[in-house]
């Protein structure tokens, strides 16, 4: 959410470290979820959690989603996204979603679990692979956003899969992020900070100036290569009342892209190791 594309090292250290520390409260609260626990009580947890490591404000605050609702099923306004009374149960899969934002530095993470056992889950989480090799692939190709997101579309389809990030408000795949910048106040308004969401709207008139967006989705306005800086990308795919995906950042370059960190949970689950 900054115009100037992120290169420095030292930055990229910052936003690896506070990325792994969004998956690493992610994982804790995972680890206290139990059949009764409900969205909200979810969601405070790892706000809780997050706060006493450091952060200071959000691009947004932390979601979770139990059940059919991984998948979004029935979701019809905005307001569904937020988290509920719905109570966890035993082999019910779940979502912690939160993008915290520390020293100025942003993550925003997406962390797929579930609470023992479920085939479906264990069979999409194992596909999602294939997604997050498939878009960092076609990037570095030059392929436009609005190409890779189609094709994605068309991976989820072969798989047998429906694409959920469709549901998504403006039916993004990813959003760029950056260092906030901003003098306002700290605050929240609908879940979201009010200092990166000023950010995120100044982002959005300058590169429409350039007759590009700093949201990824299958519009017009994505019909261009990736734009050099850093991109929290969220492919989330789901199959009946099962939704899986994850978030994280994607380094893009002038030549090169690349993901900003390959030791996070699912990438280590993919290696095999840690426990599937």
């Amino acid at each position: 959410m900054s115009h100037k594309p992120v290169t420095d090292t030292t930055e990229l250290t910052r936003f690896r470290a506070l990325q792994r520390l969004a998956y690493e409260g992610a994982q804790a609260v995972a680890a206290t979820l139990e059949p009764g626990v409900t969205e909200r009580q979810a969601a405070g947890r790892l706000r809780d959690w997050l706060v006493q490591q450091g952060v200071q404000d959000w691009f947004h605050t932390p979601f979770a989603w139990f059940g059919d609702r991984t998948a979004f099923r029935h979701f019809r306004t905005p307001l569904q996204f937020f988290p509920t009374r719905r109570r966890l149960t035993e082999n019910m899969p779940f979502i912690l979603d939160c993008a915290p934002v520390r020293d100025g530095y942003v993550a925003d993470i997406g962390y797929a679990g579930v609470l023992g056992e479920n085939r479906i889950f264990d069979r999409l989480i194992s596909d999602l692979r294939e997604y997050r090799e498939l878009i960092v692939d076609r990037v570095r190709a030059g392929h436009t956003l609005r190409q890779i997101y189609d094709e994605v579309d068309a991976l989820i389809a072969r798989h047998g899969y429906d694409s959920r990030h469709r549901v998504y408000p403006g039916r993004v795949i990813a959003h760029q992020v950056g260092k906030v910048r901003s003098r306002l106040p700290k605050f929240i308004v609908a879940g979201f900070g009010v200092r990166s969401l000023r950010t995120l709207v100044g982002d959005l008139v300058v590169e429409r100036m350039h007759h590009r967006s700093p949201l990824w989705a299958n519009g017009k306005i994505s019909n261009h290569p990736a734009t050099p800086g850093l991109w929290a990308v969220e492919p989330h795919i789901g199959f009946r009342d099962v939704g899986v995906k994850f978030e994280e950042i994607l380094v893009v370059t002038e030549n090169d892209a690349y993901w900003l960190d390959d030791d996070l949970p699912h990438v280590r689950r993919w290696n095999g190791s840690e426990a599937a």
